[in-house]
């Protein structure tokens, strides 16, 4: 059968690596050629083969790379109802077994085994849901993402490896695009000089859709404590616990906690352990915990909230700027991936992104308590 592929389709043929990593401008091509693949080459020379397709959630899932696929399957009118499972988001082709599934639903993420895995936009995944499909995935790995994070675990566990082979494609690459396409795409490097980094040439970038900009140092001998935060997890989420100093405009953020399965006695000692100067501020929404907690001795308050107060933590923290310690691994994280939302139409909407937040939580919660009270001075810098 006679299909049009471009260079991602290619590379596939070519790789002999367990992993292949195609990352990508707008309208690259590369979904649409990684199932030309997957349906024309691998489904094609193999039977009794489980393939996953996945995608972190369902809706995203089913409007892109599903629809994708199945137009694929009826353009080239080897499509049938019969072998279309659409209860189950599964479909049979040449004996093979192709599932769809989203990363929202734990169980899915830890089902069975499969021997080939496609990570549509696999940076939205976590580092623990890509390892849990690592480990269940027998045979090669494909992922393909738009490189809007700066910093992501991709660039750090995945490309690094001796196993994986890495690709950059863009527009220019695709043949078959309508001029019209690519004049709008050219258009972004007069209107936009990020998004033409990142959806024009398919390159690293920062989002504009980043919330805080920071440097990485050590603070200052002569640097005044403002207060310490923490934002109490468990089994998924961590307790995580900041600590912040000032000096001047500046904030100066170490993270001295972050793990998980912490009970109340556990907290209790790690704080005892610490020492600590000031009091620990933590979410208001844990009355009980923070009451065990000073009943144990311990110099806990409730965190102020009111109406959008993430909102207005973020805008306290933006007026200074921020320097974090090279050790604070997770704070560095977080900070790097947290973004606002957006909507379908790239729009950025009053609020965060959530899930990689617990550090920025804490963050919150040591600043928030002090710096926003006007009669603030306590440690302020004459």
């Amino acid at each position: 059968m006679k299909i049009r592929t471009n260079k991602v389709f290619h590379s596939l043929q070519k790789s002999d690596k367990k992993i292949v990593a195609h990352q990508g401008g707008t309208r690259s091509g590369k979904t649409y050629n990684i199932l030309l693949w997957i349906i024309f080459d691998y489904c094609d020379k193999n039977t009794d083969k489980t393939i996953t397709i996945c995608r972190n959630t369902f809706p995203a899932l089913r409007a892109t790379v599903m629809r994708d696929f199945l137009e694929i399957l009826k353009k080239h009118q080897i499509y049938s109802e019969q072998y279309h499972n659409k209860t189950n988001s599964e479909y049979k082709l040449f004996g093979n077994l192709v599932e769809f599934i989203s990363l929202d639903f734990p169980q899915k993420v830890r089902g069975r085994k499969r021997d080939l895995l496609f990570c549509n936009e696999a940076n939205e995944l976590t580092y623990e849901q890509w390892n849990q499909l690592v480990f269940r995935t027998e045979g090669r790995i494909i992922i393909d993402f738009n490189p809007s994070d700066e910093f992501h675990f991709i660039y750090d566990k995945i490309l690094t490896r001796d196993d994986c082979d890495f690709y950059i494609t863009n527009y220019t690459d695709n043949p078959f695009l309508d001029p019209s396409l690519v004049e709008e795409i050219e258009r972004l490097k007069e209107t936009d000089e990020q998004y033409w980094q990142i959806y024009g040439l398919g390159l690293r970038g920062i989002s504009k859709a980043t919330i805080f900009t920071f440097t990485e140092g050590k603070r200052p001998d002569d640097a005044q404590l403002v207060g310490y935060g923490m934002d109490i997890g468990y089994s998924v989420d961590p307790s995580s616990l900041v600590e912040v100093y000032q000096k001047d405009y500046t904030l100066y953020c170490k993270e001295l906690l972050y793990r998980t399965m912490m009970t109340t006695t556990d907290i209790h000692r790690f704080l005892q352990e610490q020492n600590l100067e000031e009091y620990v501020y933590i979410d208001s929404a844990e009355p009980r915990l923070i009451e065990e907690l000073r009943r144990m001795g311990n110099m806990v308050r409730p965190t102020i909230k009111g109406q959008d107060s993430i909102r207005a933590g973020i805008d306290l923290l933006k007026r200074y700027k921020l320097v974090l310690d090279p050790q604070s691994d997770n704070l560095i994280r977080e900070m790097r991936n947290y973004k606002w939302q957006e909507d379908r139409t790239g729009k950025l909407l009053n609020k965060p992104q959530q899930g990689n937040d617990h550090t920025i939580d804490a963050l919150r919660y040591a600043t928030y308590n002090i710096l926003s009270r006007p009669n603030y001075g306590k440690y302020a810098v004459s």
